[in-house]
């Protein structure tokens, strides 16, 4: 943690995120963290829950004077995305993270900084916290895996909140309040085969893939950075047959909700002269198509020893089509909504290893049909290789209501305090406001956030002005909330 970051204003938020920083707060590894927001609400003497499924709700009354005011959700999610750069040496399991200013932002040691949602969860407990703040009834909602299934918001039972309006802390631009969102669902091939020996007098070589951007799947899916898992595919598919090329194994991309960044992978050469003077060649072919959105992108190989056992060509030739084939980045544009994605898809992790084959995608569309027509495509192009095939962790899109009286109010507001009018739109990535609508659908809810870049990747960062910025305009929400 850095003393320098829990200087900067506002102190309070800072703070608390730096509290949590402290805290390793993995996807579906929050019980270290679920206990320090659990004791926070109970030390404070404020009524405090863990559900069934293990969210946090934390409830306080409202400041003298504005008991008549509708009650408001503080909404945010306790995970954070664990990604890193290869040549970092951090154990997310046992450390903090480490956070130091780089100029006109906040961002961590090779790691993801956890901003996403650290600053949104650090703003609503300040308010827990406050003593002088003005508000209306609120509640805190802070749920579990949201980065990994959303399961906390998916299993938040009605009945457990009484608040009216919901403010989802969790967008990542400080000019625009989201009222719409896109739904998800993930599509993961897996097959097993029988390893055989490599060709007799082949050479072992080792192949990465490294030094892209990466970003999130659903904010970033549109700038067209590369991602490593088709890099890999490309190279494999191009050297397979002219060099007697055989898979050994394969270790690419990370988590489904991140642009895979890295892949590497050892391989039986049986031409190794001409495979490192064609991998030089593609290299710099891939490097100069790249230029603009990953500069940092290297193909590097060397030579190690022979593996013992390689995928039968039979089946590397299926597997390495089918990768080819997978729908990957945008799908199709929004025709109602200007230059937003509707239906994505991103080839998120492809394993190799020990006779078996496993590909990990998710797909997102703010409309329903179009998530499993793609869905569909990529099953359908698994299935060519004779892969079992599963769907899993589908979840709802979030319809905007840009009539809602909170979008009014937050609009009015914004104009008010900056002069401008702020982007009203929805958003490509996964927000739990869809599934919370499923139990609470009489809940207004919006969406607004400070300035986060590189979400999901370890150049994650966060604009310092717009922590303050956002903070303002919280608390400035807060005081104009109608009466019930």
């Amino acid at each position: 943690m850095s003393v320098d970051v829990r200087k900067l204003s506002p102190e309070v938020v800072w703070n608390f995120f730096e509290d949590l920083n402290a805290i390793p707060r993995g996807s579906k590894k929050e019980d270290k963290v679920r206990a320090y927001v659990r004791d926070f609400g109970l030390s404070l003497g404020l009524e405090t829950k863990v559900d069934q499924i293990g969210n946090v709700i934390i409830k306080k009354p409202a400041t003298s004077g504005m008991e008549d005011r509708v009650g408001v959700i503080l909404q945010g999610h306790i995970d954070m995305v664990w990604q890193k750069n290869a040549d970092t040496d951090f154990d997310f399991e046992t450390q903090g993270i480490e956070s130091y200013i780089d100029g006109d932002w906040v961002t961590a040691k090779g790691t993801t900084l956890g901003a996403d949602n650290g600053m949104g969860v650090a703003a609503a407990m300040a308010l827990l916290a406050s003593t002088e703040i003005p508000h209306p009834p609120l509640e805190g909602l802070f749920t579990i895996d949201e980065e990994t299934g959303m399961t906390g918001a998916k299993g938040l039972q009605g009945g457990e909140l009484d608040g009216k309006i919901l403010l989802n802390l969790d967008t990542e631009d400080d000019d625009e309040l989201t009222i719409g969102c896109a739904g998800g669902v993930d599509t993961v091939g897996t097959k097993k085969y029988e390893a055989v020996r490599p060709t007799a007098g082949s050479k072992g070589v080792f192949l990465k893939v490294s030094g892209l951007t990466g970003g999130h799947s659903g904010m970033d899916i549109h700038l067209g950075r590369g991602n490593a898992n088709l890099i890999m595919n490309r190279f494999l598919w191009q050297v397979q047959e002219k060099f007697g090329v055989s898979i050994a194994s394969i270790d690419g991309g990370g988590l489904r909700n991140a642009i895979p960044r890295e892949s590497q992978a050892i391989v039986a050469v049986s031409d190794l002269v001409g495979f490192k003077t064609y991998a030089e060649e593609l290299a710099i072919e891939i490097k100069a198509e790249l230029e603009t959105t990953d500069p940092n992108f290297k193909l590097e190989f060397k030579e190690v020893d022979c593996p013992d056992l390689v995928m039968p060509q039979n089946e590397q030739n299926k597997f390495v089509r089918t990768v080819y084939t997978i729908p990957n980045n945008i799908w199709r544009m929004s025709p109602d909504m200007e230059n937003l994605t509707e239906t994505s898809s991103n080839l998120a992790r492809v394993l190799v290893k020990d006779g078996q084959i496993s590909i990990e995608t998710l797909q997102r569309s703010s409309v329903e049909s179009q998530k499993w027509d793609i869905a569909n495509s990529v099953r359908c192009a698994m299935e060519m290789m004779e892969a079992n095939v599963e769907h899993s962790g589908s979840y709802p899109g979030w319809t905007p209501k840009p009539d809602a009286p909170i979008v009014s109010i937050m609009s009015d507001l914004y104009t008010k305090m900056y002069n401008d009018n702020p982007h009203v739109n929805a958003c490509h990535a996964g927000l739990e406001c869809g599934i919370l609508g499923t139990n609470y659908p009489e809940v207004q809810m919006i969406s607004f956030g400070p300035t986060i870049k590189g979400a999901h990747s370890p150049d994650e960062r966060v604009n310092i002005k717009s922590v303050a910025k956002f903070w303002d305009y919280l608390l400035e929400t807060l005081v104009q909330i109608p009466k019930a």
